[in-house]
């Protein structure tokens, strides 16, 4: 795995960190419209730091596990966009129709889930990055 050199890291750990405060804040309801750009800034530092840790060898098991950890770091993206959504309802309009049913609609479908993605991209991540881990300790032993 090609690693991320110093400024890079410190980009991925602020990443991971901004996410985090994020998230808490977001889930305490504290100034929910600020701390939801916080979390999306923190997702793309994240993302696009981990998008950057190549893999240069031959193992198609790293590079199924790489695959996968590119779909976590999508979700986590995701979940940014649909947090940004929960304090701004910017979808809402999509879901307006003449019954009387969009605001319902759009909490059944839209609202608050970006915990449900986030929830999915932090296990793949957690597991992949396990994986990961041991399959590099695997390919230096032989």
């Amino acid at each position: 795995m090609k690693q991320l050199n110093k400024i890079q890291s410190i980009i991925f750990l602020l990443g991971g960190s901004l996410m985090v405060i994020g998230a808490g804040c977001f889930v305490f309801m504290w100034h929910q419209r600020v701390v939801c750009w916080i979390f999306a800034l923190g997702a793309v530092m994240f993302a696009v730091m981990q998008a950057m840790q190549i893999y240069e060898g031959n193992s198609l098991t790293i590079k199924r596990l790489k695959r996968i950890m590119s779909l976590a770091d999508i979700l986590f993206i995701v979940s940014a966009f649909l947090m940004i959504d929960t304090a701004y309802q910017l979808l809402l309009p999509l879901f307006q129709d003449g019954n009387g049913m969009g605001y319902i609609n759009y909490v059944d479908f839209i609202y608050n889930k970006w915990v449900i993605t986030l929830l999915i991209a932090a296990l793949l991540e957690l597991y992949t990055t396990h994986r990961i881990g041991s399959e590099l300790k695997k390919e230096e032993r032989k």
